[in-house]
């Protein structure tokens, strides 16, 4: 039987058809209506400046969206344990597939969570441990430092049948692997009474040094001097036992104080919830520092900072306890599994070497298990959570990377690149927010979004292939191909600030002499020490301000105003000319509107279903009672002054009737770190990463420190913002301060007047000073990593 060869190709099936993304009316935040088609298993990179929309479109809207569909798919019971999610504000999203989103949030603080326990590497690891250890102790959980053991007996009641009651003795027992002492922190916390008050006074002469404690006309002292539990007119260290105790420790209990009825409760209670829960960034500096003083961490001295008990320490495995392989580099444990050889336990040594050989393969081998995941960078957060996807057989998932660049040495950047490549080629669609251009450079699609920030952009001014948008005219088109000259003269240091013997985690003994006066930056791969340099060794004073990535905690009713102090002044100025207090203009105070308590909006939870927002009728989101509206400075109501833009609110401080100089510097400083477009009112949960973090810079400004300690101040920023970053560097230091900046950018690379570059490799590979010099001796010498894509960046 003859074989066609002239046989037509198949007919396009019609589920061929679906390989877009299709947004239309996109309006969350900023974004003004916005619509795009996004190709479906390329790489799709989003860019535009800070604050133009890219988070909004790519997470609050496309993300959202798909994870809020997938939450319905599951039973309403089953909805009741999971986060409610609203329906973004968009008209059409069609075209959507599973996303998985790997963001920049750091991993919570808990001192509990660490590398290991946030991957499935502990996990594995006790299991390990559990079979093949000598002595066996127990189970798994005999190896976690989460878990306390545990001992119970007496009588259990059991009814059986009709009325059948019977009595048992039942005995239980649970071994877990908690140092008793630290309870599985590794670290055990003290107060030190001292920084509290001077024990050779008495309460009525003033024995408190705590700030803003004043014995004479403080409600807190009194409550202590009028308690009848202490004698107020005897020095402290003249007080029994049983007075000291009641006085350190007392549990709350209510007590008349000149005729108010107010709670007593003991001085180490008291301080812990008004001060240690509170966000150390957000608070003046002032108690900042008493905080710092007053609080001392200290190894656990019984388990030596394991965190486990010397049971769980005492079995092992080829020599090695759990310890010993928690505190490994990832990279040397990773060899240590591999040399393993046990077949009744092959599948979870496979899954282990797996997850092991990720960390190394995506640049984190230079972590060990037992790292806090706390002190993680947001970048390395992001790459740890990469760590679970790379094995994958999941294929048609969207992956949403938020800036995966952060906190890489540019010789770290093609190793990511590779990796968003290889998610792309199994058939995934990727979808990136980045500055970095040698990101941009290996997209097959782009997405511009601006032109400018906030209320300024929004719109989608390009979208097209990467030699389209070099060409094209917007912000980032301009910008693609900046390149910044190294320094041509340097300015002279003044002094030097002399480290001498750092050794903080891989630090090899290090002696380093780090100029002042001058712009300073320190560089070397992902790992190789820097941060443990600069913030563990530089000596902590008065005169060191240090602005670290560490997240700002506030809430939807936390907004710029209230976290830099700004409000304050603003509030101060409409009491004194309107003749009323100053509480009245606040939303968390009397000020608030009564139906919505100053929160804007009416929230209405509907159970296990997206519970729904709607604006307050009353104050029509304003937030304020309509009385306090009517007070008026300079001709606008404190809900229009909130409304207003940084930029506005300089201006309108600045000059005129309505002229606040305290209320003028705070915004000059916020317009100098780039956030002129933010509006005083706008809820903190919605800034993105960098904003935040320059917010917190611009804070750190108002403080009279001489030495700036700046880590990564570009993460976030566009190429154009870090010409304006790189002119707020410059006025500092010709101000008279010393500024320390980690970073990676070659352009704050090539403006630096001294590098220090750390290395040669990471963890154990590094912890040593490589280069020490300009930026020209470190190009023209070639002679580090570092070294080698500064010359080819600033192309020589």
């Amino acid at each position: 039987m003859a074989t066609r060869t002239d046989r037509q190709p198949p007919a396009p099936h019609v589920a061929d058809n679906h390989d877009l993304i299709r947004v239309h009316g996109a309006r969350v935040n900023n974004l003004k209506d916005v619509s795009v088609e996004i190709p479906k298993r390329r790489l799709t990179v989003f860019t535009g400046v800070s604050g133009s929309g890219k988070s909004s479109l790519v997470f609050s809207t496309i993300a959202a969206e798909s994870q809020r569909m997938i939450n319905e798919t599951y039973s309403a019971f089953v909805q009741g344990f999971m986060p409610t999610l609203s329906r973004p504000e968009v008209d059409v999203l069609e075209g959507l597939t599973t996303a998985i989103i790997v963001d920049q949030q750091r991993m919570g603080a808990d001192p509990r969570s660490t590398v290991g326990t946030a991957t499935d590497a502990n996990a594995m690891l006790r299991i390990l441990f559990s079979r093949l250890g000598k002595p066996h102790i127990g189970p798994p959980g005999a190896y976690s430092f989460n878990t306390a053991s545990v001992r119970a007996s007496g009588g259990i009641t059991v009814e059986r049948g009709a009325a059948k009651t019977k009595t048992v003795k039942a005995t239980f027992h649970r071994t877990g692997g908690m140092c008793t002492r630290c309870e599985g922190r590794g670290s055990v916390s003290d107060i030190d009474l001292s920084q509290l008050y001077d024990d050779s006074k008495s309460l009525s002469e003033g024995a408190f040094t705590i700030p803003g404690w004043k014995s004479d006309s403080q409600w807190t002292v009194q409550v202590y001097a009028q308690s009848g539990f202490v004698d107020p007119d005897k020095p402290i260290r003249a007080y029994t036992e049983k007075e000291l105790r009641a006085f350190l420790y007392g549990e709350p209990v209510k007590v008349k104080v000149s005729g108010v009825n107010l709670t007593y409760e003991g001085l180490i209670p008291k301080i812990q919830k008004s001060f240690l829960s509170k966000d150390k960034e957000a608070m003046q500096p002032h108690i900042r520092a008493f905080v710092e003083r007053a609080v001392t961490f200290t190894t656990c001295p019984e388990c030596d900072g394991t965190r486990l008990s010397e049971a769980a320490r005492s079995s092992k495995i080829e020599r090695i306890s759990i310890a010993d392989a928690c505190a490994m580099q990832i990279s040397d444990l990773a060899t240590w599994v591999s040399e393993l050889d046990e077949p009744s336990v092959a599948p979870l040594l496979a899954a282990l070497r797996h997850t092991l050989d990720s960390f190394v393969q995506i640049g984190l081998g230079y972590l060990s298990l037992d790292r806090p995941a706390g002190t993680l960078s947001g970048g390395e957060s992001q790459r740890v959570k990469m760590i679970r996807h790379l094995g994958s057989s999941l294929t048609d998932v969207t992956y949403v990377f938020d800036e995966p660049t952060i906190g890489l040495h540019p010789h770290d950047i093609q190793r990511m690149n590779d990796l968003l490549l290889r998610l792309r080629d199994k058939g995934n669609t990727v979808l990136v927010v980045e500055h970095k251009p040698e990101t941009i450079a290996i997209a097959d699609h782009v997405v511009d979004l601006g032109p400018g920030a906030g209320t300024a952009g929004g719109t989608v001014c390009f979208e097209g292939t990467v030699e389209g948008l070099r060409k094209s005219d917007t912000v980032t088109g301009r910008h693609f191909d900046d390149r910044a000259a190294v320094k041509e003269s340097v300015r002279e240091p003044t002094g030097a600030l002399e480290i001498r013997g750092a050794s903080l985690h891989n630090l090899r003994d290090v002696d380093v002499d780090i100029p002042l006066g001058v712009l300073t930056v320190l560089t070397g791969v992902a790992g190789s020490g820097k941060s443990s340099l600069v913030h563990g060794s530089v000596p902590a004073g008065e005169n060191v301000v240090s602005v670290d990535q560490s997240p700002i905690k506030g809430s939807r009713r936390s907004n710029p105003a209230t976290y830099t102090g700004l409000l304050d002044p603003i509030r101060k100025a409409f009491a004194k000319a309107n003749g009323v207090k100053p509480a009245l203009f606040s939303a968390n105070s009397e000020g608030a509107c009564p139906t919505c308590n100053g929160a804007g909006v009416i929230y209405t939870d509907l159970g296990m279903m997206a519970g729904t927002t709607s604006t307050c009728e009353d104050c029509e989101g304003k937030r304020f009672d309509a009385s306090v509206l009517e007070y008026r400075f300079g001709g606008r109501d404190i809900s229009e002054v909130l409304a207003m833009s940084v930029a506005e609110a300089e201006e309108f401080f600045g000059t005129g009737e309505a002229r606040t100089p305290a209320a003028h510097r705070v915004l000059v400083r916020l317009a100098d770190v780039g956030l002129g477009y933010l509006t005083l009112g706008q809820p903190l949960t919605t800034l993105s990463g960098g904003e935040r973090q320059r917010l917190k810079l611009a804070t750190h400004m108002a403080e009279k420190g001489g030495v700036y300690v700046l880590d990564e101040p570009t993460a976030g920023l566009h190429l154009a913002d870090v010409q304006q970053l790189l002119g707020l560097l410059d006025r500092l230091v010709d101000s008279g301060k010393s500024v320390i900046v980690v970073e990676h950018h070659q352009a704050v690379m090539a403006h630096a007047d001294w590098i220090i570059d750390l290395g040669p490799g990471a963890g154990h590979d590094g912890g040593r000073i490589v280069f020490e010099g300009t930026p020209a001796d470190l190009v023209a010498g070639r002679s580090t990593l570092t070294g080698e894509h500064l010359a080819a960046y600033v192309g020589a």
